[in-house]
């Protein structure tokens, strides 16, 4: 283990940091020197100067724990070249341990010696929990010649695990016999006369916080800490940290378990998934996942892999959980605990006149960059900006041009205060977002008073207590979020990395996360590297979390058991004792096995081909096969009385057949299971079934019982020693398809000897179905053996059973046909006849065609092009086979629509939305429409059983003329979008445009509405406004389209009146909404400005209130000029590529565009 600090020896480890020598011995820990020691400086100590060889060797570490005692040993090493491969010198005391030095004279698999420190407890009395953090150095040295010596130093946490640790390079064994010994000043070698002496000198450390160098192996944060982190999903580290930080705010930890879920325990519901995170966090042994309370947000996998603005997620789960709120008892908790408000004022120095307004806060953005410490930042916060010469302000027709004071002062703090420290920032230069690691001090207390107005309340002391840190570790590219935090009124801030809670020292908490360059322990000279290059920390505070001390008990309540919903509690124990159970499970799932139970009522359910689907869920499928979760040590005559119990059978009148997996991939009854004795897991793999995964059986029941009533098995006699023997009985199983019903179902079973006549098995049907003796003259039946799905081939009516290769459960379909048929049992149809809309399959072979393409596809209303009332979705069944046109006429049947008019739209697989319209040109099938690169994974983004379907005005050949074109329309101001996907000539204009958004939209007129203007953007800003005869082909396909009514007061106005207007949040690169035109008055106040912005936008109330208005120029976007109601706009829009920019919150949802803006659900 090494750190960045000066040493004379600077030392690195090993990456195999155990090599295992001995099989006999624990392994031993490896840490290698950089280079060969550097020959030893005249000036430096002798090795017999204890006190000076402590001092060059135990050097401060920056860690600076507190020293518990510093000791030396010496080892005299005789006949080196004749000892073993393994030494060990004799055990001395140190901080009331045994020690003792561990040396691998000729080297530990390495032409090295390697001498390691190992503790000297015997192996069967080394304290279980034993740990002690050392200090280390290990000197090799000349005893006849002290000034001769090699030295290396290391620190380790010594535990009953890892009991040694050392170097393994300690020295070449080449150089240790050379004369001279390197740097020596006498003819002499390191190892003189087959002797050595080495030096041990030890510090030993206090483990303050108990993970002191630690390699948090088996550790257990509940255990040591009572706390317990949470999972980090993939980069969710950010959400940890604010979570655990909000969970400590016990305050709000309770007011979240006062909203009201019990009607409402949905994951989809956020509050009720913090209520169940709180709970876990709360009571839990382990770290806990967040998986519910993102998926609450609406957040899908790929936001769980971008990092967010904590700012801003936060301020989203704040708002969310006030509306949560509303109407509760916890109502105005938030806003208590949380808002302050600040004034914001201009007020003239020579006359009595100010212009102010109050505002509320939830945080409090600070600068880092040009400050010092947090005192600093708000002095800068509330500094005063005189306005004045050139920058007067106006004061009113009274008091005209003035002297000013401009600034912001607080006239109150909130309980709890959220401080954000602008550790990102917008670097003009680079033009980018880059991180400040500049050194930033905060304290453990400040007292927040100065920063007041005068006339505060101030009965109380406004003194704040540090709660929190939040840290980021890296650049702005990639890095990493973890919190330390300060449960209690009194006690240990504790460090939460994701999973991991640690004790922490207040170092850690303070100077650690202060930023700027590492700081060398206890003044330690800095070496040249570090003058001219200092190293930089990566971590550094990016929010603190204070308390009022005045309000720590009610801030930090205890949060008992009892605050806890009922409901919440009922619910996660029994989540908790199911996964128990399935934990138990699972642990003795080797004890257990599955078996999957075919009956005659499930094969007389099932249409398909097979005696059923083995994939099926018995719940919601009749024609599934029963499921049992059996004991492999159960017998075979307890498995049958149990099957036979749920059948309502006499176990004597049932036996069970194996099913097997044939070379063909069907699956059929193989051979009955006649002696009942053995266990299922002994009968199941002596079998030819214990290939498959499951036991897999079909419970046959007697036809026919003995005078005994014991049940007759036709295919198998009674020997006299009671033994059965197998006849040339065989078992077949019956099929009918129904071709007036359009039906396939098992019918049952019968047995015939192999040595009859396909024709034989007539009379057998015909008893099975009750259709009498024989079948009218005009009909007969038709036998086809099923051999697979794709190969369903006729009987031969005169051929016996035996040269039909018919066996035991081989399957026989059946079907009553008029006479007039072929006797190939085909009804006489064109080859390659494409199927029609209403086709009926004539024979079974047709129908087992279709079975075996067939698909059942979802059909949607398109969520934007169609009716969502007037067409529902709905299922078909469908022949993959089918061409477009087929598809289409089906479609347009069920919806009482021309199929000509119909158009189809793939669907996203991950998103589930309309991907791309399918083109007809080469009438395709549907198979190559849903998998048009095959059954791969290439195709994997298109789902393989649905579509969306618009219902066109005309038929899709003459839509293909038109060019479809997506535009906004905004009926009131900004508030309202309405979407319109509207079709124009491919040579029409924005005419044509505007005439097609009136009839789709269907909106007045021009000539009654007024007039209706069209224009572009991009990326959310005022791209251009085309001319009316403008070609719609010459749009651009990158931009949006949006049209509105043009304003009365717009009417007749000069280009050069107009200023474009964008929304930003925070930063003016963070953009949203939709921008617009504005007319600029010139010589308005602002005051006057937002009154017709107001109504230009549509925003009213407190949406509109809460904007701040900006001037932001083009050429410094980093740099908005906020407004005051006294400044005229049209004298700052000095150039036609200023911005009037409106800074507010991007309450849109979902992401756009790829670019990551945070939401919450």
């Amino acid at each position: 283990m090494a750190h960045n600090v000066p040493s004379p020896n600077e030392m690195v480890m090993d990456t195999d940091d155990y090599v295992g020598v001995d099989p006999e011995k624990d392994p031993i820990a490896i840490i290698t020197p950089d280079e060969p020691e550097s020959d030893q400086p005249f000036d430096e100590p002798l090795a017999t100067d204890h006190e000076a060889m402590k001092e060059l060797t135990l050097i401060p570490l920056i860690d600076e724990p507190k020293i518990l005692g510093d000791y030396e040993h010496t080892w005299t090493v005789e006949n080196w070249r004749s000892l073993s491969k393994r030494e060990h010198g004799p055990v001395f005391q140190a901080g009331g341990h045994p020690w003792r030095i561990l040396l691998f004279p000729h080297g530990n698999n390495i032409d090295q010696s390697s001498i390691y420190l190992e503790h000297g407890f015997e192996p069967d009395q080394i304290p279980e929990n034993w740990s002690c953090c050392v200090q280390f150095a290990l000197v090799l040295w000349n005893p006849n010649d002290p000034s001769l010596y090699v030295h290396h130093t290391a620190h380790h946490r010594f535990t009953k695990e890892e009991g040694d640790w050392g170097f393994t390079r300690f020295v070449e064994h080449r150089r240790m016999f050379n004369v001279p010994w390197e740097g020596g000043s006498r003819s002499r070698p390191l190892v003189e006369n087959d002797t050595a002496n080495i030096t041990a000198y030890l510090r030993l450390v206090e483990d303050e916080t108990g993970v002191l160098w630690h390699n948090f192996a088996h550790y257990d944060s509940k255990k040591e800490t009572g706390y317990v982190g949470l999972r980090n999903q993939g980069a969710t580290c950010y959400l940890n940290s604010l979570l655990q930080s909000l969970y400590f705010t016990n305050a709000f930890r309770k007011a979240i378990y006062e909203i009201p879920t019990d009607d409402e325990e949905s994951l989809q519901n956020s509050a009720y998934a913090l209520q169940r995170l709180f709970y876990q966090l709360q009571t839990s042994e382990q770290a806990v996942s967040t998986s519910e309370l993102t998926k609450s947000f609406g957040w899908e996998t790929r936001h769980i892999f971008e990092q967010q603005d904590v700012q801003e997620l936060s301020r989203k789960l704040m708002e969310r959980m006030e509306e949560k709120m509303k109407g509760t008892k916890a109502e105005r908790v938030l806003p208590e605990m949380f808002s302050g408000k600040i004034k914001t004022y201009i007020s003239c120095i020579n006359v009595d006149y100010e212009s102010s307004r109050i505002e509320d806060f939830w945080d409090i953005q600070l600068n880092v960059s040009g400050n010092k410490n947090l005192l600093e930042s708000f002095q800068d916060y509330i500094q005063v900006e005189k306005m004045d010469g050139e920058n007067q302000y106006f004061a009113g027709d009274e008091h005209k041009l003035q002297d000013a004071n401009k600034g912001v002062i607080f006239t109150s703090f909130p309980d709890v205060l959220h401080l954000q420290l602008k550790r990102f920032e917008y670097d003009i230069q680079r033009d980018m977002m880059m991180k400040i690691n500049d050194r930033y001090e905060f304290p453990d207390t400040f007292d927040a008073a100065p920063f007041l107005i005068e006339d505060a309340d101030k009965s109380e002391p406004w003194t704040y207590q540090l709660h929190g840190v939040l840290v980021h570790s890296g650049d702005l590219n990639a890095g990493h979020y973890y919190a330390f935090l300060k449960p209690g009124k009194e006690g240990w801030f504790y460090k939460y990395d994701d999973d991991k809670v640690t004790k922490a020292t207040m170092r850690e908490v303070l100077e650690e996360n202060f930023g700027g360059e590492f700081r060398t322990p206890n003044g330690y000279p800095r070496t040249a590297i570090q003058k001219k290059a200092p190293i930089i920390r990566q971590n550094s505070a990016y929010m603190l979390v204070y308390i009022r001390q005045s309000r720590l008990d009610k801030i930090l309540c205890p949060v008992t058991k009892d605050n806890i919903p009922e409901h919440l509690q009922k619910r996660i124990d029994e989540e908790t004792a199911l996964k128990e159970a399935r934990r138990r499970e699972q642990k003795e799932a080797h004890l257990y096995m599955m078996a999957k139970v075919v009956t005659n009522d499930t094969f007389k359910t099932y249409g398909g081909t097979d005696m059923c689907a083995f994939d099926a869920n018995p719940e919601t499928d009749p024609a599934a096969p029963r499921q049992y979760r059996i004991r492999r040590a159960m017998s075979v005559q307890d498995f049958v009385i149990q099957v036979a119990g749920d059948m309502g059978q006499d176990p004597r009148k049932v036996r069970l057949w194996l099913m097997v997996n044939r070379q063909n991939k069907t699956i059929r009854p193989d051979q009955p299971i006649m002696d009942l004795r053995p266990t299922v897991e002994e009968t199941f793999t002596r079998s030819a079934a214990h290939r498959d995964t499951n036991l897999r059986v079909w419970a046959e029941v007697a036809e026919e019982v003995n005078e005994e009533g014991e049940p007759v098995w036709p295919s198998y006699q009674t020997q006299p020693n009671g033994a059965p023997v197998k006849n040339d009985t065989i078992l077949l199983l019956l099929k009918y398809f129904d071709s007036d019903e359009q039906t396939l179902r098992g019918v049952g079973h019968i047995y015939i000897g192999k040595e009859k006549k396909v024709e034989e098995l007539t009379p057998l049907i015909l008893k099975k179905m009750g259709w009498g003796e024989k079948l009218p003259a005009d009909e007969k039946l038709l036998l086809w053996e099923e051999i697979k799905p794709t190969m369903i081939e006729p009987l031969k009516p005169k051929q016996s059973l035996k040269l039909a290769e018919l066996q035991d459960g081989d399957i026989i379909c059946f079907q009553r046909v008029a006479d007039r048929q072929n006797d190939a049992g085909r009804i006489e149809k064109p080859q390659n006849e494409p199927i029609k809309v209403n086709d009926r399959f004539e024979d079974a072979r047709e129908y087992y065609d279709f079975l075996e393409h067939k698909r059942t596809v979802r059909f949607h209303p398109h969520p934007t092009r169609c009716d969502q009332e007037q067409y529902p979705p709905f299922d078909l069944v469908l022949n993959s086979k089918i061409n477009y046109d087929t598809m289409s006429e089906r479609v347009g049947t069920q919806l009482n629509v021309p199929p000509t008019h119909l158009r189809f739209w793939t669907v996203n697989a991950t998103t589930n939305n309309p991907k791309a319209p399918v083109r007809r040109g080469t009438n395709p099938t549907l198979r190559q429409i849903l998998n048009p690169m095959g059954t791969g994974t290439l195709n994997s983004s298109l789902r393989g059983d649905a579509f969306y379907f618009e219902v066109l005005d005309m038929s899709l050949t003459e839509f293909d003329t038109k060019k479809s074109i997506k535009l906004t329309w905004l009926s009131e101001g900004i508030t309202k979008e309405e979407q319109f996907d509207l079709l124009v000539p491919k040579t029409g204009t924005i005419e044509d445009l505007i005439q097609a958004l009136i009839k789709k939209a269907k909106i007045t007129d021009e000539d009654e509405g007024g007039r209706i203007r069209v224009y572009e953007t991009s990326s959310n800003r005022f791209y251009r406004e085309p001319l009316r005869d403008h070609p719609v082909l010459n749009l651009n396909e990158y931009t949006q389209i949006f049209a509105e009514r043009v304003p009365e007061e717009e009417e007749n106005a000069d280009a050069g009146e107009f200023v474009n207007v964008f929304h930003f949040q925070n930063e003016v690169n963070r953009v949203h909404g939709v921008p617009f035109k504005f007319r600029v008055l010139e010589g308005e106040k602002f005051v006057d400005t937002k009154k017709r912005l107001e109504k230009r936008t549509g925003l009213k109330g407190k949406s509109f209130e809460k904007i701040k208005f900006a001037v932001v120029r083009r050429t410094n976007y980093s740099k908005p000029q906020y407004l005051n109601d006294d400044d005229e706009l049209s004298a700052l829009i000095t150039s036609e590529d200023d911005f009037l920019g409106l800074d507010h919150i991007d309450r849109t949802r979902a992401l756009r565009n790829g670019v990551g803006d945070l939401f919450l659900r």
